[in-house]
């Protein structure tokens, strides 16, 4: 075993390109924010020289091109993210205010102050995910005790020193005891930067390295943590193999250690970059019997570990958020922001009280907030889906503000924020389509498909909107090639651009064409399907003269009945929709003039369709719902009581109890025992009047509705709060494009509002009925 661990050893000292190829990156690094594609050239020079002993961990990158004038006009007008540091992880550059000032002074940033105006725009699109998410860790002594400071001054050691220390291990390498071995990683670390290269490339620092895993088992936890400390602050290229025996041995050490210890070393394999999955699970288990016991600074800290390993056992975290709320009124301003990344990153939830706490303690510091704690608030109320009304009001108002000095990651992460709350600020917005157009290249492909899905969900265009558009809609031009990685980006893009009356014909004819859709399957991890179907569906009805690609029919079909399965059994759940569909049956006259389908399938919601003739009474165009024998019937007389302006008075007063059998039988909701026998159909039927996906035009129509072509289609539609923006009657973008669509194939939509319809369930029969009368009848004049 030992003899494998002296050959890994071997491979780092020999190494002769080693200190080359680190210079290399460090001289490309600080170019990256200038040439992102030059410093991906270097790293990929170094992993290759490294011969893959270096352990990377990949950034992620979520789901899912030219300007084009609105609807129906289908003509054109005229993201390579940074790479991760090489022994960190991943540097995704949310691109907040600060970088290197403290939180304070970072907070108290504003546009138009000399500060603010001295932050260079390439600043303020890289951010530090390593350092930037640390700078809690400064804001109390007691985070000394279990973390990693990398800045901590060590006792210089001199080039000759270090030199004489490699020398002595070659000459007493049989001899070395393990306190001598940890001695000389504690020294040789605190020799000068420059000169780490120099140590990594030598064979005796193999050499020494190899003897460290010889004299494992007579390292205590001190030893250990000592030589994992040296290993970060020289930077070692360590081999996954080594890695795997230090990991082992820390796992067999947990129940040796004490929190303050397991949390030191959760961050120590952290600033290596390294994921420990075992050791984390043994540290978990420990502290499952401690939690208690945790202190602030030990919470917020383990917290973070968590969210940066992406690792969280679930009860844990609800022991964790009952700690939270004990030390809710100590907690400072960065530390709220750690706990809600940290929460969000392993994708843990918190209860919605405590998330009402945050945001009252966000309300009462806002204008005192860095702008990445701001984000990673906002980020937790969008997971959590709890809407925080005040501090998204208060933070409205200092957005104009705000706005402009977050790179354009912080800027899609609030906005997105707002729409999936569906909460419209325009302040908020115009901000954002404000600032984005001069630095929209910073925008990766992520970035530039949730801006335009938020602005297309939110149904709000800015008052830049051509600039806003034209420029976003350019950049998806320049990143097309990246659109191969992340297919769902590119579909995001274009059902948001939908939303909102742009129909970019080249990308579309990209994204329907059989090799594209052949990628969004294999590639993704989500099924892309439904969202195919809605692209080519609205294409269909509102691009006449698109001539590109389209959704094959077996996709178009099989979304089609997925649709359907899905809809129809959310609406035979809801009881005011099944009272309302008996009603109407009612009032019409039988089932065969009404009919439950989804005329537009593509917008993945159902209608309820009535025809009307040319003296606006009912067709009975459902063949499906209408019995065969009665068909040649139906021809010559129409069924149901025509329900008149006399008739209806008459009802209003309470004079036509032969229709009505009593205010019992109106409450329950039973039809009449005459009108039972008349329509011979059951209630439950009533949501079966059509079992499969409907589509555009008038399927399945008796021979009377032929000869009666119908002058008026109504759909009508029961909506809910899901489908407005928070506190308002505006609907959001798929809800208003339905709508849009359906008045350009001939149909006049009715709706039955949440705000009328259900109050309305606790009153009497009649009510109900004239309500539907009203809204059935009037609306189609």
């Amino acid at each position: 075993m030992y003899e494998d661990y002296a050959v890994i050893a071997k491979k780092i000292s020999t190494d002769s390109t080693m200190a080359a190829t680190l210079k290399l990156l460090k001289l490309f690094k600080c170019q990256a924010s200038c040439n992102p594609s030059a410093y991906h050239t270097a790293q990929n020079m170094v992993y290759w020289n490294m011969k893959n002993i270096i352990h990377h961990e990949g950034q992620n990158l979520p789901e899912h091109s030219s300007s084009c004038h609105p609807a129906r006009k289908v003509k054109s007008i005229g993201n390579t993210s940074l790479s991760q540091r090489i022994f960190t992880t991943s540097c995704t550059h949310l691109g907040l205010e600060f970088n290197k000032a403290s939180t304070l002074q970072a907070s108290t940033l504003h546009p138009g102050s000399p500060s603010a105006n001295k932050i260079d725009e390439e600043d303020l699109e890289v951010f530090d995910s390593f350092e930037g998410t640390r700078v809690f860790l400064k804001l109390r002594p007691e985070y000394k005790l279990h973390s990693y400071n990398r800045s901590e001054t060590h006792q210089p050691l001199s080039v000759s020193e270090g030199e004489l220390i490699l020398h002595k291990v070659r000459v007493y390498q049989d001899k070395l005891q393990p306190e001598v071995i940890t001695t000389y990683f504690c020294k040789l670390s605190s020799l000068p930067a420059e000169q780490h290269s120099v140590v990594l490339s030598s064979r005796n620092f193999a050499l020494l390295c190899q003897l460290s895993v010889k004299n494992m088992h007579h390292f205590d936890t001190s030893d250990l943590i000592s030589i994992l400390k040296a290993f970060v602050d020289l930077r070692i290229p360590l081999s996954p193999s080594m890695l795997d025996v230090y990991e082992a041995r820390f796992c067999r050490q947990v129940w040796k250690m004490n929190v303050d210890q397991l949390l030191l070393v959760a961050d120590l394999w952290r600033s290596l970059g390294r994921r420990v999955p075992r050791f984390l699970n043994f540290t978990f288990g420990y502290l499952h019997l401690h939690w208690k016991e945790l202190s602030l600074s030990q919470l917020v800290h383990l917290i973070y570990i968590i969210g940066e390993n992406r690792q969280a056992p679930q009860d844990l975290m609800q022991k964790l958020e009952s700690l939270i709320l004990k030390y809710i009124d100590l907690i400072n301003l960065e530390e709220v922001g750690t706990i809600c990344l940290g929460y969000f990153k392993s994708s843990s939830s918190l209860s919605e009280f405590v998330m009402q706490k945050i945001g009252d303690l966000a309300c009462a510091n806002i204008q005192h907030f860095s702008s990445h704690t701001l984000v990673h608030i906002f980020k937790m109320f969008r997971f959590t889906h709890v809407d925080h009304v005040n501090f998204m009001r208060q933070f409205g108002e200092i957005a104009p503000q705000r706005i402009p000095s977050l790179g354009v990651q912080g800027v899609m992460h609030l906005t997105l924020a707002y729409s999936a709350l569906h909460i419209l600020d325009e302040r908020v917005m115009d901000a954002v389509a404000a600032s984005l157009p001069p630095r929209v290249a910073h925008c990766r492909t992520k970035d530039v498909a949730k801006i335009l899905w938020s602005f297309g969900t939110l149904n709000y265009k800015p008052p830049n909107t051509e600039e806003f558009y034209s420029s976003l809609i350019d950049e998806i031009r320049k990143k097309m090639p990246q659109f191969n990685q992340y297919p769902e980006h590119l579909l995001t893009c274009l059902l948001g651009l939908a939303f909102s009356e742009y129909f970019p014909a080249e990308f579309i004819n990209v994204a329907l064409s059989p090799g594209f859709v052949r990628l969004a399957q294999e590639r993704c991890k989500f099924d892309l399907t439904k969202e195919l179907y809605t692209l080519d569906g609205t294409v269909a009805i509102e691009c006449p003269d698109y001539e590109g690609s389209r959704l094959n029919s077996h996709l178009q079909q099989e979304a089609s009945v997925t649709l359907w399965n899905l809809v129809k059994k959310d609406m035979r759940s809801k009881p005011e929709f099944l009272e309302a569909l008996y009603l109407l049956k009612t009032m019409l006259g039988g089932p065969q003039y009404i009919k439950h389908h989804m005329i537009l399938p593509h917008t993945r919601s159902s209608d309820l369709e009535v025809q009307l003739d040319a003296n606006m009474k009912p067709l009975p165009f459902n063949s499906e719902a209408t019995p065969i024998e009665d068909v040649a019937q139906l021809q010559f007389k129409q069924v149901g009581v025509n329900l008149t302006d006399d008739l209806m008075n008459r009802l209003l007063k309470g004079k036509a109890k032969r229709y009505f059998q009593g205010d019992v039988e109106l409450e329950t909701s039973q039809p009449p025992m005459e009108l039972r026998k008349k329509t011979a159909i059951p209630l439950d039927s009533a949501c079966n009047v059509a079992d499969r996906p409907g589509d555009v035009g008038t399927d399945g129509l008796c021979p009377l509705a032929h000869m009666q072509p119908p002058l008026t289609k109504l759909a009508i539609q029961f909506t809910n709060r899901n489908q407005y923006c928070y506190g308002s009657r505006n609907l959001l973008g798929l809800h208003n494009m339905k709508r849009r669509q359906l008045a350009q194939i001939g149909y006049r939509v009715v709706e039955l509002s949440y705000w009328e319809w259900l109050p309305l369930l606790n009153r009497t029969r009649l009510e109900k009925l004239a309500y539907l009368h009203e809204k059935v009848f009037t609306s189609a004049l």
